[in-house]
């Protein structure tokens, strides 16, 4: 496997400081970093990018993060592993990600529930870090880049 092209916030550094102090900014808002973890990881299975799914389930287990909760993250619905607080997170991932798989992208229900669980900060933190992995999914997704190439 052979990445289409070096990846493009290489070649132009100031995007992926732009991106990396948008993830910076919304690390005092109180969201768990399991919980952004966790939202990392699923953006990534969705968007199939390889890079940042490997990068992300390494950085959770290194973090205390169990095999059995790794391992379910794409099957969350079906399985006991994930607080109440989680599921929503996640639930609000897979809309945001999802955004065209449905005429009201992010439905009612779903944001009320993450905004059961979540203050007003804390939400626009998840917001922020779905946007961030999505875009950081897409780059190289676009592009090819190789799991493990940053390690």
């Amino acid at each position: 496997m052979q990445a289409r092209m070096k990846n493009p916030v290489m070649i132009i550094p100031e995007a992926l400081q732009a991106l990396l102090a948008l993830n910076k900014a919304t690390a005092s808002a109180g969201l768990a970093e399991r919980t952004v973890g966790l939202v990392h990881l699923r953006a990534s299975q969705i968007n199939g990018c390889g890079v940042c799914v490997d990068m992300h389930w390494r950085q959770l287990r290194k973090a205390g993060e169990t095999d059995e909760r790794l391992m379910s993250v794409g099957a969350w619905r079906e399985t006991p592993y994930f607080s109440d607080a989680e599921r929503a997170a996640l639930a609000l991932t897979e809309a945001a990600t999802r955004l065209a798989d449905r005429a009201d992208a992010v439905p009612d229900d779903v944001w009320g529930e993450a905004a059961r669980h979540y203050n007003e900060r804390e939400l626009a933190a998840l917001v922020l870090q779905i946007s961030v992995i999505n875009a950081f999914n897409r780059i190289n997704a676009t592009t090819r880049q190789v799991a493990g190439s940053m390690r």
